[in-house]
Order: C-alpha cells, then structure tokens, then sequence
C-alpha cells in the first residue's frame, strides 16, 4: 500500500533570484518543451492541402504574419500579461479559475461548504465572498444572478469541465503529434517504402519510454529535461539566423500585418482552413497557466519572454526565409522543418529534436495530472491514486493510473492516425477550445474577482475571443479528418466527471434527509440498552452537521459504541492550501458529558492527506486543544456555521501549531519517562493491566482548566490508550423506485461502475484493517 507522501509548501513572500532563475531553467523542461517543438509541425501542417507554396511569396509570407501576430497576442499578451495573474494562490488552470470565481461568488459545487469556510486566510487573501463587491451595478447584478440561479451555476461548472476535458484530450494528442513530426525527419534519410515502416514502431517506442519515466517526477524530469529544450531552442534559432541572413534578409517584412490580408485575399477559403495549421504554433500555451503551481510567475515569465519567445520568431522567420526562395516543390516533405536546416546538421538536429519532442510532450502530461488531482479533490472525478514526487515542491505529483491510459490511448491515436494531417488537426481543435474556456471564465474574474468594469471584460472576451473562434471555426470544419478525436475524448471524460458529480451530490442529498437529531440518539440509549466500549470511535462521515444516517442503521442493529465517538468529516475546500492551523473545526455534540464530539477537518485542492499516525495524534491533540480552550483560551476562535445546530465549531490547528497548548505524548509501557518542564503539568491515565501505549497530555499550567474539563481530558487519554477504532460506511447507491430510465442508467450502473473501479478515500487507505469497521448500507436516491 503506497501511501500519499508530500510536505506543505509554504511559498515565502520574496523569491530570492536564484530561486527564480532556477525555476525558470526548470520550467523550459517542464513547461515549454510543446511551445518550443511547435516549428516541426506548423508550416508542413498549413501548406499540406489548403494552400500550395507560389512563386510570389504571398502565402509563406502570409503564414509567418499570421504565425508572429499570434504568438504575439495568444501567449504573450494574453497568457503572460494577463491571465496568469489570474492565479488560485499561486495555482493555474481551468479548475482553478472555477475556484477563484466558487469564492467571489457562491456558485461552489461541493456539497458540504460551510460559512466557516469563509473565515478561511487563503480565502479572505483575494477578497472572497465577503470581499468588495463588483464596482459597477452590472458586475452587481452579474454577481446575483450567478448566484441566485442553479441552471447558471451548472453551466459555469460544466464549461469548467470542458476546458478540463479539453486538456485530458491535449496530454493524449500532442504527445503523439510531437514525436511523430520529430521521427519523420527520418524520411529525408531513407526510402518512402522504408519510411513508412520505421516511423510508427520508433514513435510507439519512443512514446512508452516517456510515460514509463513519469513516476520519477517532475523535479526530477525537468532538470534532465532542461537542458534538452535549452539546446532545441538554441539550436532552431542559431538556424533560423543564418537562414535569414543566407536566404532572404528582407524576410523581416513579412511581419506586417498587411501580409496576413494579402494571404487572405489570395487563398479565400483554402487560406481560412489553413489556419488549423497556423494554430498548433501557440500548442503548449495553456500549459503556462496549467503548471503555474509547480513554478512561480515570474520565473514562467522571465522565461518566456528572454528565450522561448525570440527562440520561435527566429525560427519560424528562418524557416520562412528558406522557403521564399525554394519553389519548386516535389515532395510535401520539402515544405517541413528539416529541409531548412543545413545538409551536414541535419542529423544532429533531429537527434536533438526526437529528445525535444518528447519533453514538449511532458509538458501537458504534467497539466494533465494537476487538472485532474483538482477535480477529484473538488468532486468532479473519481478517486484516484495521487503520488507526491518531491518534498520540496508541493505541486509536483503522478498519477499511474491516468498516466498509463493517457500512453494507451496516445499509442492508439498513432496507430490509428499514422500522418501529421490528422493528428494536427485533432490536437489544434482541443488546443482552442481550452483557450476559449479560459476567455470565458477569465471575463468573470476580470469583473468578480478583480472588481473591474463589465466593459473591460467585454473588450477581453471580443478580442481575444474573435481571434480564437476565427481560429476554431477552421478547426471545426476539419471535423471528418481528425478533429473528432478530442470532441470524442472529451465527451467520454465529461460523461464520467458529470456521473461521478451527480453520484457524490445525490449521496450526500440523502444523508442530509436522512440525518437523526443528537436528541434521537440520547433518547434511543435507554430503550436499546446502549454499551459505550473503551477506546475511541471515528465514524467518517460526509455531513457537517446531525447524525449520519449510517450510524443509526449501527447503532440500532449493534447497540455498543465507544466511549468517545467522533463524527469525523474530511472535506476539502475551494482554496488551495489550508492552514496547519486552521485545519480542525471541533465541537461537541449534544451535552458535554456524552464525549461526542464533530470534527472537521479541511483539506484544499492541493493539500496532502497525512498518513494515520500523523493524522491521529492531530485529530486527538486537536480535541484536547478544543476541550481546553472552552475557558476561553485566545488560541481558538468562534465561528458562524451555516447549519441550524445549537452546537459551536472552533477552529484548532495541529500539534505544531499551538506549542503553548496541550501536546501528547506516548510512550511504550515499559519505558515510561518522567514528565516534561516544571511549568508543565501532566494528565494520565489511570493504571490499567498491561497497557499496549501509555498516553500523556502535557497541558500548560495557566490558564487554570476546570475540573471538569480535566476528567474529560483524562478519559480521552484513558480511551486513547484502549485503541482507536474506525467506522466507516460502505454505501451502494440504487435509484429509488419511479426514477426515469436515464437516472437508473447514471446511478445503477454508471456511478456505481465508477465506484467500485475508483480508489477508496484516503482515510480508508491508511487505516489498518485490524482498526476498521465497514458499514453496508443500499442508499436509495
């Protein structure tokens, strides 16, 4: 059992430079690699039916204003200026925009949210809900409606989910794309009957190799991977250099915008399809936002800006400037990259452009995994197994069982497609449709979460809106030829994200009816003849407030529960990170002298889940913290919930956050030490016969603990010791009867599917078996 390992990351307010510029080396490897490995592609995949390559340079210098125009405004001025201030604390990508917008406005979809939430530092650092509003009366009234209206709120949660598909489908395709175009240069060196039957088995190779290197991380990736896109970079523009100063000097002036209108009036319709070519020169821009959380801004920016940037527009113009006075073509391999790389560097370039293909296919591999470890913790995907690569950075992860189907189904689109033509196609259009979602959702961050006009939202989505639907209407079209591919991946990925959601809010709908008042359960123990058994039980539960009803179906056929119960619920929240001392929501539950007690514990999308050792001593700490502080020790704070209980939350953080509270410590019954600092006093447990672990509370002296509230501390050291136990449910949910065929359908069969080929929850995964007790319940929904 492989358990989730990770350290929290605790981002320092200054970066000192040589942090940046090494982040910035790193994320060439990581980030950059698709960008920079675009030039192998783009001209072969524009002149390959639409247009032909004349005499007159109309259409190769056409291609190359289109192609500077839009590196210039897709990543330049749109991802580097603008949207990557659009960061989630510090985290990029469609889901995480959703999240900034789930904390401006409450169109959250996690069922169990709170106001407590609310209280949140991570959530008050940009504003939040509680934050100024709009400044103008429509980002006002904008603001309402998205909140008022459930239809609204579900379809900002759906766009979120097809950018999220979107992308999934990018880390198939591209992978695929870049290798292949890397392996064709090949065909300069060999026979077209050879060709054809080297070229697909050394991509298939070549692309199990990068998928089998995954699990080492991407720490570990993007050094070795640095150096190789460094080398690629300056390489195509040491070539594009010497290629505009040989061939054609004056190629410069094609970056007129009046090229581009020249090109249109000549092509007309062969020039609009081109532009599904011309597109895949910005594949790889959305993994600048995507993989913000493994780097820094600024080192994403400095990067760009000083080498990726002038590395492609020296390329791109080198290779234009080859082509302006090359015109007779024969073979459609004559208009690709390798014929404009000179005859005796021609080898050395492709080995250098096989190594850089794969690490550009890195770069949405690693988005894909970040995507997806937010959906599962927002509830938008199954359960799957997260690893934490590097200790140091906290973002870094792999997920083997999304890593291997993303090789499969990238080995199938090779084998299948086996031409550049098609794979461009299908990858431009997933390309596009990301970058149209981020349009979409960054006009409403512009006016809810940046408290800008409406107007200025309006001007981004216009601009930079009109440029990508020119460019995905000529995707579009090339439906038959590829571009289904995607619109079919993500269709499969939006089914299952939509299923696994519908599932999750259905389950917990029927645990909030379902739930039994505190009353029910004290008014129950006589008439059953409840046994309260040492030692403490944890009953993991979804519900932030009542009994769940999982309990009641316990307790009323097994009338025993421990003497301390804790109604545990881990729940993560649409910030980030949460605060080690803001972790614990704890409160009792009914009268103090039933040691029931409900504590929550909150996780963000990007946190790790401690291992149940760690997560023990803190939940327990936690308590005794909690049972201390209700003297009114400053160190916890009362917060409003959102539920109708009489019961109050307080917020405690773990050990480590609160060394002037009470700290546990346990010790091996035959090596018991002495207690701790004078000012300390200590709380045991009275003797027992051969006690396994001999647990202390070391409690500070002032302020003065009740008496009350030190027996209550003694027994939960007494029940600590006796073991703890956990409870948890196993539920199988059924649509109840007079359900429509299609909820039969998404429940029965497809949620359920889901649920048994998806992981447990951690906690299921880090308790020992031997401390487990599972709960079958059929919930009917």
């Amino acid at each position: 059992m492989d358990l989730e390992t990770g350290f929290h990351h605790v981002k320092v307010k200054k970066e000192s430079w040589r942090t940046v510029l090494t982040l910035a080396y790193q994320s060439l490897g990581v980030v950059y690699g698709d960008l920079s490995t675009s030039p192998l592609y783009v001209y072969k995949s524009t002149f390959d039916e639409d247009i032909h390559h004349s005499e007159t340079n109309e259409e190769i210098y056409g291609v190359l204003s289109f192609v500077f125009w839009t590196l210039t405004l897709i990543p330049l001025l749109k991802y580097v200026f603008i949207v990557l201030k659009a960061d989630d604390n510090g985290e990029g990508g469609t889901f995480a925009l959703y999240s900034l917008l789930c904390r401006h406005a409450r169109v959250n979809s996690l069922p169990n949210c709170q106001l407590a939430d609310e209280e949140l530092s991570e959530y008050k650092k940009d504003g939040g809900v509680n934050g100024l509003s709009p400044k103008s009366n429509l980002g006002s009234r904008l603001k309402s409606s998205l909140e008022k209206h459930r239809v609204l709120q579900r379809f900002l949660l759906v766009l979120a989910l097809i950018g999220t598909c979107m992308v999934i489908g990018d880390g198939i395709l591209t992978p695929a794309l870049s290798v292949f175009s890397a392996v064709s240069g090949l065909e300069l060196s060999m026979s077209k009957e050879h060709h054809k039957y080297v070229e697909v088995p050394v991509t298939c190779i070549i692309l199990i190799c990068l998928f089998a290197l995954q699990h080492y991380g991407t720490h570990r990736v993007g050094y070795l991977f640095a150096p190789v896109i460094l080398i690629w970079l300056l390489s195509i523009s040491s070539i594009g250099l010497y290629n505009i100063i040989y061939w054609n000097p004056h190629v410069y002036r094609a970056l007129s915008p009046y090229y581009m209108y020249k090109f249109l009036k000549k092509t007309q319709q062969g020039g609009w399809l081109s532009l599904g070519g011309i597109l895949l020169c910005i594949t790889g821009s959305e993994a600048m936002f995507a993989d913000l959380g493994h780097f820094s801004q600024l080192s994403i920016k400095i990067a760009f800006t000083s080498l990726v940037y002038p590395s492609l527009i020296l390329a791109y113009m080198g290779q234009a400037a080859y082509l302006s006075r090359h015109h007779n073509i024969e073979c459609d391999y004559q208009i690709g990259f390798y014929v404009s790389v000179p005859e005796k560097l021609r080898w050395p370039v492709l080995v250098i452009a096989i190594l850089a293909a794969v690490v550009g296919s890195q770069a949405i591999i690693t988005g894909t995994f970040s995507i997806i470890k937010q959906c599962s913790s927002l509830g938008c995907f199954p359960k799957v197994k997260i690893v934490h690569t590097s200790s140091k950075i906290h973002g870094q992860i792999y997920i083997p069982e999304i890593n291997w189907l993303l090789m499969v189904l990238c080995l199938a689109v090779t084998v299948g497609f086996r031409d550049t033509r098609r794979m461009s196609n299908a990858s431009g259009l997933a390309v596009i449709t990301v970058m149209l979602v981020t349009v979409c959702l960054m006009s409403l961050v512009i006016v809810l979460c940046w408290q800008k006009s409406v107007f200025l939202a309006i001007c981004f989505v216009f601009f930079f809106g009109t440029i990508e639907a020119l460019y995905f209407t000529a995707s579009l079209v090339k439906f038959l030829e590829g571009a289904w591919v995607p619109i079919a991946l993500s269709f499969i990925f939006l089914i299952v994200m939509c299923v696994w959601h519908y599932g999750t809010l259905k389950k917990y709908e029927f645990d909030v009816q379902n739930k039994v008042s505190v009353n029910w359960l004290l008014t129950l123990g006589p008439d059953l003849g409840i046994v309260r058994v040492r030692g403490i039980g944890l009953l993991h539960t979804e519900l932030v407030s009542g009994i769940p009803a999982i309990f009641s179906h316990f307790v009323t056929n097994f009338p025993a529960f421990h003497q301390v119960l804790v109604f545990l619920c881990i729940k993560s929240v649409p910030v980030p990170h949460v605060r080690p001392e803001e972790r614990f929501l704890v409160g009792h539950i009914g009268p103090r002298e039933c040691r029931l007690y409900r504590c929550i514990v909150r996780y963000g999308y990007r946190d790790v889940h401690k291992d149940d050792i760690e997560f023990e001593k803190d939940l327990i700490c936690s308590i005794a913290e909690f049972v201390r502080s209700e003297n009114g020790s400053p160190n916890c704070v009362k917060v409003d919930r959102e539920t109708d209980n009489d019961d109050k939350m307080k917020v405690v953080g773990t050990c480590s956050t609160h060394l002037d509270g009470i700290q546990m410590s346990e010790d091996d019954s035959d090596n018991i030490e002495e207690a701790g600092p004078s000012e300390l006093k200590e709380i045991q447990s009275p003797p027992t016969i051969k006690p396994r672990k001999r647990v202390r509370f070391i409690v500070p002296e002032s302020p003065k603990i009740e008496s009350e509230a030190m027996e209550e501390l003694r027994e939960l050291t007494e029940a600590r010791e006796a073991g703890v136990a956990y409870i948890l449910g196993h539920t199988c949910l059924r649509a109840k009867q007079g359900s429509s065929l299609i909820k039969k359908l998404v429940i029965d069969f497809g949620y359920e599917f889901l649920r048994k080929n998806s992981r447990p929850s951690t906690l299921a995964l880090t308790v020992p078996h031997v401390s487990t007790l599972e709960v079958g319940m059929v919930y009917h929904v």
